[in-house]
């Protein structure tokens, strides 16, 4: 396995959030994290990306433990966080918040044969290449979050509700790029969504997150015919 979480226990102050987390991902493989705002898809990611640190259990990446290491020393390992909201710099330039996603040594020596592959993911980004962030639509601003997390040269690639807050239309066409990167590109990727339908248009394999477990996880076809998840959330 590329990543195996074990067992994680963490904790906002004395307030317990993640209980007995457990998932894996394979090389290559896309995994979707679903169930309700605020039971802890996002906490999860941000314990794998070190910007949390649990207080039980463990996280190996490439056979390696890296629960106890900061967030710039995973990113160096090729796991990849591009979080909710996407936290972009509005006063500089499309290219240059790309290049920002490849500040670690591996990647900055390989920020322009990058920069191209992105580009070829993105064509819209490229003739907006020297237009400043704040100029942008919504949808533009989540392909560039999206684009500088792939400048890092991860293994690893996290998405944390990509498509929230975007129009269907814009949503759909979100999609349609994450799933060309699941496609083409050699790397692995967990999404977050609330959406059960946007999340089965990614992922294969599928974790429901409620109240801080994980309460069902199987195939995407095992999920998609649960009683539970038909009836709680497909409304059928």
């Amino acid at each position: 396995m590329l990543l195996e979480v074990t067992n994680i226990d963490v904790y906002y102050g004395l307030a317990h959030v993640l209980f007995g987390v457990s998932l894996e991902v394979g090389v290559n493989e896309a995994v979707g994290l679903f169930g309700p705002n605020g039971h802890g898809k996002s906490t999860i990611l941000k314990t794998i990306s070190g910007l949390v640190k649990p207080v039980k259990g463990s996280i190996t990446f490439k056979g390696e433990k890296i629960d106890g290491l900061s967030p710039d020393e995973i990113v160096k390992r090729g796991i990849i966080y591009v979080p909710e909201g996407q936290h972009l710099f509005p006063q500089m330039t499309v290219k240059e918040n790309l290049f920002l996603g490849a500040y670690n040594r591996n990647a900055w020596r390989k920020r322009e044969a990058n920069i191209k592959k992105v580009f070829e993911i993105f064509p819209e980004l490229e003739r907006k290449k020297n237009d400043y962030c704040l100029t942008l639509s919504g949808g533009e601003r989540q392909m560039v979050a999206i684009a500088r997390g792939l400048m890092a040269c991860g293994n690893l690639l996290m998405l944390d509700e990509p498509t929230l807050g975007l129009s269907p239309k814009l949503t759909q066409m979100t999609l349609e790029k994450i799933r060309e990167i699941k496609e083409n590109e050699e790397i692995a990727i967990i999404i977050t969504e609330e959406n059960i339908a946007n999340v089965t248009k990614i992922a294969d394999r599928l974790y429901l997150v409620e109240n801080g477990k994980i309460s069902l996880s199987g195939s995407k076809d095992e999920i998609l015919q649960n009683k539970y998840i038909i009836s709680a959330y497909l409304g059928l």
